[in-house]
């Protein structure tokens, strides 16, 4: 059976091949709603399937975007890939997602991977770009946009949340109740990095703690990010002599494993122990006492991340401060730091 191509759709549909083109592609002309519609008729009757490989080859740019993440087992990056996938189905994209494993030369091969395939633009999601990844995106001239996190680095545009500001409204919270103070439990960096979202959470926690006019010293303790190791440290730290009143965790999945650790020790949460955290993932609702926890926009992030990186004047625009897109953060209320 012989291959239907766009001239069979344009004859029978009684339009050109351009027209044909327009309406497939959704542009970049408009086309008159009675004649897209005898297109999309005859690409129906006929079953006719666009070429995409022919198509990328001729625009040297495919229907893809690439999406870079440290670990998308990680319930919060889980939620940002998925928001970013509804968001580029809008658009008429898909996308492909490489895990980087928080390792220099994974996020690397992943970019090569993903720039070499043409993909429409590229979302990194990063656990703080290296210099090569850096010199990888320059080479290619690529179409980039940092999400998340914007280390110096990288000078695209970026699309992140009010991290500082976040952790303070949950620190502010946790002392509003009347905890003489409220310890930290941060990650496992040593030396601040610029743009790394938990050490802005930290950051916050320490503006909210000096606000108050509480000490800050040996009450900021170090932990990986997931909940299996934050669990292995917070008990350690819940059952030590020193137990803090009130915890403020730079994410969710931490603070997921101290609420199983204070389980174990028999610590009442809240009663013995406040909690709050930041990310608002899913699960944080559905928490043994539900979270308390600081939300960002995902889905607005995920749109603007996608219409940044597939619009080269909006990329562009403005000084590096004004290519920076941040959302507001705001507290979601649960029973984990004792209202309710």
């Amino acid at each position: 059976m012989a291959k239907v191509t766009r001239d069979d759709v344009a004859r029978l549909a009684g339009t050109s091949t351009a027209v044909v083109s327009y309406v497939i592609n959704n542009g970049p002309r408009p086309v008159a709603p009675a004649t897209r519609e005898r297109v999309l008729a005859a690409i129906k009757e006929l079953g006719y399937r666009p070429d995409r490989v022919a198509q990328a080859m001729a625009s040297r740019r495919t229907d893809l975007i690439g999406l870079i993440v440290p670990d998308a087992r990680q319930p919060f990056f889980a939620e940002m890939a998925h928001a970013v996938e509804q968001a580029a189905a809008e658009r008429g994209k898909m996308v492909l997602v490489g895990n980087s494993d928080y390792l220099d030369e994974r996020e690397v091969h992943y970019l090569r991977a993903f720039l070499g395939m043409r993909v429409s633009g590229l979302i990194l999601i990063s656990q703080g770009p290296s210099e090569t990844a850096a010199m990888e995106i320059d080479a290619w001239d690529a179409r980039v946009v940092l999400m998340h996190r914007r280390p110096d680095a990288i000078d695209d545009v970026a699309v992140v949340t009010d991290d500082v500001g976040g952790a303070q409204l949950a620190t502010r919270h946790l002392l509003e109740h009347g905890h003489p103070y409220v310890a930290c439990l941060g990650g496992t960096e040593v030396t601040p990095t610029v743009g790394d979202p938990v050490t802005d959470h930290v950051e916050g926690w320490r503006r909210a703690m000096r606000e108050a006019g509480k000490s800050l010293e040996g009450r900021l303790f170090p932990a990986p990010y997931n909940r299996y190791d934050a669990y292995k440290v917070a008990l350690e730290l819940l059952a030590g002599p020193n137990r803090p009143p009130a915890l403020m965790c730079a994410t969710d999945d931490q603070a997921i494993g101290v609420l199983r650790a204070a389980r174990e020790l028999r610590i009442d949460v809240p009663g013995e122990l406040a909690v709050a955290a930041f990310d608002d993932v899913k699960e944080a609702a559905l928490t043994d006492p539900p979270l308390t926890t600081v939300a960002s926009d995902r889905q607005a992030m995920a749109r603007s991340a996608v219409d940044l990186v597939l619009d080269d004047g909006l990329r562009f625009a403005g000084s590096r401060r004004e290519r920076l897109k941040q959302f507001p953060s705001r507290l979601v209320i649960r029973r984990s730091c004792g209202c309710g």
